[in-house]
This record gives structure tokens, sequence and C-alpha cells, in this order.
């Protein structure tokens, strides 16, 4: 039995909503000293990555409302493949910067 393409969004939502969990108080030196605070945020976005990875698979149509799709896939592949050269910067940045308008976005196509 194929999973329902809105089960990907909230998979993806719930990765999103538990960064935000993980990182709430923290700044970047807190991030980058805590091995196991990058690890749990590297597992969100991989996990959100594969998600929307899915999606893309089973609903093209749904999947390209999700901005930036192929960068988040590819993000989750730099993190999973590149494991030994993640940098640090660009995985607060995007967790800082980018997440919060994924998350507006997958809240809004899950609700649609």
């Amino acid at each position: 039995m194929q999973r329902d393409a809105r089960a990907y969004l909230w998979d993806a939502l719930r990765a999103a909503d538990l960064l935000i969990k993980f990182s709430e108080g923290a700044d970047f030196d807190a991030y980058r000293s805590n091995a196991m605070l990058r690890s749990a945020v590297e597992r969100q976005f991989e996990i959100i990555g594969e998600a929307l990875n899915r999606l893309s698979k089973l609903d093209s149509g749904l999947a390209a409302q999700v901005p930036d799709l192929g960068r988040i896939v590819a993000f989750r592949n730099i993190l999973i493949h590149g494991y030994a050269t993640v940098d640090d910067a660009l995985v607060w940045q995007v967790l800082t910067e980018r997440l919060p308008g994924l998350i507006d976005v997958l809240r809004q196509l899950q609700d649609a």
C-alpha cells in the first residue's frame, strides 16, 4: 500500500518542529560546541530532505509548491554523504534563516 503524499509533509513538518525545539536558546557557538545538538539537527534536516524527496516522487504537483525543494534534497545528500565535511556555519544558517519560511510553507500545504 502506497503512503499518502501528505504524510510526507507531516514528517517534514514534525522534523522542522523538532529542529526549532532542539535549537531553542542556542547560538552558533553553543551549536558548534555541542556534538549531540549538531547530530540531532543534522538528522532532522536529513529527515526533511528525505520526506520531501519521497513526496516529489509520489506527488510532483504538491512537491512543486515547496520552494527550493531540489536544494533541500541536495542539502540532505550533503549531510549524509559528505558527513566528513559538513559546514557547521552553513547548517546553522539554514536552521536560523531558511527553516522558518519552510515551516510556513509546509503548514500551508498541510492545511490546504
